[in-house]
Formats: C-alpha cells, structure tokens, sequence
C-alpha cells in the first residue's frame, strides 16, 4: 500500500483548526492519520484455512466424483487406486488450496476488501483506543482530552475522549463528527473532513468544558502521521 501523505498546507491547516478549536475551551485535540489499524495476517489465515475445509466437504459430499478424477489423473488403465493414494492426493489438494489462498491475500488490497467490516470497525477502535491510552489519557490537567482519528485503508473514523467528557456527550455527537470527517476522505478530500471534524469537537468542547483564565496548552496542536 502506498504511503499516504498530507502536504506542509495541509498540516498547518489541521494544526490551526486544532488551536481555533482550543481557544473556546479548556479542552485539548489530539488528531493522528494512520495508513490502516491492522494488517489483517489472521483475516488471509481464516480463509486459507476455510478453503480446505470447504475442499474436505466437498469430498466428502461427493467422493465418486473425487475418485474418478484421481483415477484419470493418476490411474492410467487403473480403474482403482490405493486408499493411500486418494488420501495424500487429498492432503496435497488441500495444501495447494491453502497456499494459494494465503498468497492470493497477501496483497492487501484483496485482504481488506475481504475483511468483514465488523473486523475492521473492532480493530480500528482498539488502535484508537491504544493510542489515546498512549498520547493523550490522563495527560490534562482536568481530564479533557479528545483524540480524532482517521485509519485511511478502512475508511472508518474513531473519536476517543476523556471519561469526564465521553459521559456528558451523547454518542451521536460524537457520530455527526465522524460522518462529516469520513464524508470528505471519500471524496479524497482528507484535510477538509480533519477541519470540518476538528471545528464540530470544538463545539462540544466548548459547551462542556469552557474556557476559563486557567488554559495551558497541555498536547500538541499539529497532526501525527503514523
């Protein structure tokens, strides 16, 4: 997968929606960008595997079938084949099945466009989660941190905040933000979404924790490319 890179402008945008964001509030904004929440090497596994057992059925269900290719293949004028042969002609089936397979979904592309989306939507959270653990939990001074962030390769978006902030917002906020930020990266319009998105999480920042005299600028304001 090709790197994914904003441009200096961009940046500096996404930086200046983050400080624009802050000055109504004591509230801080994380925002990191992340080419994709997972390799997804157990999703191509699943299927390998799942191929041979399909294979496995399907001899079973039809095994003369199986038996008289065997017999044409490796028979000759045989019109039998020795138990053994039909079962390590089976194995060999079914090891080529799942090379095949797994090769087949190491390139990504294909490995995400097969992931369930269930998956990504669980792995995409669990980094976000991760990384707000990492960068921004506990680093306020009242609690009052909101990490936006993008996995590109999934299209899918995650806001974590602070518990103090997370228990007095209603989800759906926190999804109208989300919803625009998405909006715009598939119309490949990536830094418009971060500042449309950024501009949105001010907005309840500052209904819930306004500004007051004491606001030190306690996390950085620019954007993490991972």
């Amino acid at each position: 997968m090709a790197r994914f890179a904003l441009s200096e402008a961009d940046h500096e945008r996404i930086s200046a929606a983050v400080r624009a964001a802050e000055g109504a509030t004591d509230g801080e904004i994380v925002t990191v960008i992340a080419p994709r929440s997972d390799a997804y090497h157990d999703v191509g596994l699943h299927y390998a595997v799942a191929g041979m057992l399909s294979l496995l059925a399907l001899v079973a269900a039809f095994p003369d079938w199986f038996a008289e290719l065997a017999v044409s293949i490796f028979g000759g004028w045989q019109h039998d084949l020795p138990a053994w042969m039909h079962f390590t002609l089976l194995l060999g089936a079914q090891i080529i099945v799942f090379l095949a397979i797994r090769y087949a979904l190491a390139w990504m592309p294909l490995r995400l466009a097969l992931t369930p989306p269930a998956t990504k939507a669980r792995r995409v959270r669990r980094q976000a989660v991760t990384i707000f653990r990492a960068s921004a939990e506990g680093r306020t001074h009242a609690s009052t941190a909101i990490l936006l962030y993008l996995s590109l390769a999934e299209h899918r978006a995650e806001i974590v905040a602070d518990s103090a902030i997370s228990s007095a917002v209603a989800p759906e906020r926190w999804g109208d933000a989300m919803a625009a930020l998405i909006h715009a990266v598939r119309q490949d319009r990536t830094a418009d979404g971060m500042v449309d998105a950024i501009s949105m999480l001010g907005v309840i920042l500052a209904e819930q924790r306004p500004l007051t005299s004491r606001n030190p600028n306690e996390l950085p304001d620019r954007l993490i490319e991972l």
